[in-house]
């Protein structure tokens, strides 16, 4: 992608509405614009890094057996009359009509529908365990939304939904996710601490937020410091393994972790005081088993090799991308911007031309946008007659990792500079060698 024929809206103010890092530095690199109060247009680079993100998370949920699916954002208010959950969720839920004056809503959550799908369609235990997801936007209708993209009334969701016969089957679709949100966000270049939560409107007897220790966060979280250092499963994990992934439920586990809703500061005391961490966090996805919640008002059974019918056991996920993207920068940035981690960075490479339209500088950029593009890596061609210090300053601010800059005197030596975003760290090396790094 040439810089010149791309869309990024630089702004070179720190905005005034931005009260956290990772909203100002998304603003500021052109990520996001806002359309309305909470609501938000991803713009082409903001979208690329979403879109890496998502690209992850669906990797990681196909890995655990999840299977994908889409349904629509608005939803019949009839569903929720049907659980019970209509009258009582709040005024986040937005409440519309139709034109035939049917009571409607914009989908904050999809325990509802995706339990009607399989009470359609599921009838027998030999068709489970079944676990169905979707990446969808959302809408509640948040009081107070803040932090950009961090907090706000239309967002994007991964939301999974299991439903197995037993609850000790439910049980083991619950370690599944559990597992496969630890190596999400591993992936994702970000270390995710389970800790016991409220389940709130959503209801259950057992759930878990995954937090990210950042000094922005929104709520006060209590651990055990060995957390950091705990390793993530593998990418040989067996999901079908009960006894592996109960084992890894356990690990996680076993050490003091809660949030605020649920710290027991007798049990926090009783961790030895070197071991202790306090900290803010912020929550970048949350789990919940709920039995059969919903699926004994909705009438959700499946016929049991006993031959009687059974109300099914289900549980549901949740990964929200649009904040995730945000809590990636607040863990990855410094004084000059983004640090994206590889693994979602809009462009793998930027390649920097210091002097465009002097020929040997414009010769050796073609030469290597070429050679790594057609090695399948993603490059941003800074190709505009900026001024040098613009260059560099775009580039730092949209946090590419690895930065290729061509200038008249090196070229003429046949030479490029390397900069490492993350370190800081430059190299200089032959134009043969910077192209033969990066395509092995």
């Amino acid at each position: 992608m040439r810089l010149s024929r791309y869309f990024i809206p630089i702004l070179k103010e720190n905005p005034k509405e931005a009260e956290i890092v990772s909203h100002r530095l998304m603003l500021r690199a052109g990520m996001i614009r806002q359309q309305s109060q909470g609501i938000y247009s991803w713009l082409p680079l903001g979208k690329r890094v979403l879109d890496k993100v998502n690209a992850i998370i669906r990797d990681e949920q196909n890995r655990a057996g999840a299977i994908e699916l889409s349904m629509p954002t608005l939803q019949s208010a009839e569903l929720w009359q049907e659980s019970g959950r209509y009258d009582a969720y709040g005024k986040e839920m937005l409440r519309i009509k139709d034109r035939q004056d049917r009571p409607m809503l914009y989908g904050p959550t999809n325990e509802e529908m995706v339990t009607d799908i399989f009470r359609s369609s599921v009838k027998s235990y030999k068709d489970l365990p079944l676990n169905l997801y979707h990446i969808q936007l959302k809408f509640r209708d948040e009081i107070r939304p803040r932090f950009g993209t961090m907090r706000s009334r239309e967002f994007m969701m991964k939301d999974a939904y299991s439903f197995d016969l037993t609850r000790q089957a439910a049980e083991h679709s619950y370690n599944k996710m559990f597992a496969a949100y630890l190596r999400t966000f591993d992936r994702l270049g970000l270390r995710a601490i389970p800790m016991r939560a409220d389940t709130g409107p959503i209801g259950g007897k057992l759930s878990h937020e995954f937090i990210i220790l950042a000094d922005t966060g929104e709520s006060e979280v209590f651990c055990h410091k060995d957390f950091v250092d705990f390793d993530i499963p593998g990418e040989h994990t067996d999901f079908d393994s009960v006894e592996g992934l109960q084992a890894i439920f356990d690990k996680w586990t076993s050490l003091y972790a809660a949030t605020s809703e649920m710290h027991d500061e007798a049990a926090f005391n009783a961790v030895p005081e070197g071991d202790r961490l306090s900290a803010r966090g912020i929550e970048v996805g949350h789990i919940f088993y709920f039995g059969t919640k919903y699926s004994e008002p909705m009438g959700a059974k499946v016929q049991g090799p006993d031959g009687k019918e059974h109300f099914v056991h289900m549980g549901s996920y949740g990964i929200g991308p649009t904040r995730l993207v945000p809590a990636i920068i607040e863990a990855s940035h410094d004084d000059n911007g983004i640090i994206w981690p590889a693994s979602v960075a809009p462009f793998d490479i930027v390649v920097i031309n210091m002097k465009a339209g002097d020929q040997a500088c414009d010769d050796t950029c073609e030469l290597i946008y070429a050679a790594l593009s057609k090695a399948g890596k993603d490059v941003l061609y800074d190709d505009t007659d900026d001024r040098a210090g613009t260059k560099f300053a775009t580039a730092d601010l949209i946090g590419v990792p690895v930065q290729i800059i061509a200038g008249p005197r090196a070229v003429a030596n046949g030479e490029v500079e390397v900069k490492d975003r993350k370190t800081g760290a430059r190299e200089t090396m032959t134009i043969e060698a910077a192209i033969n790094r990066f395509v092995a």
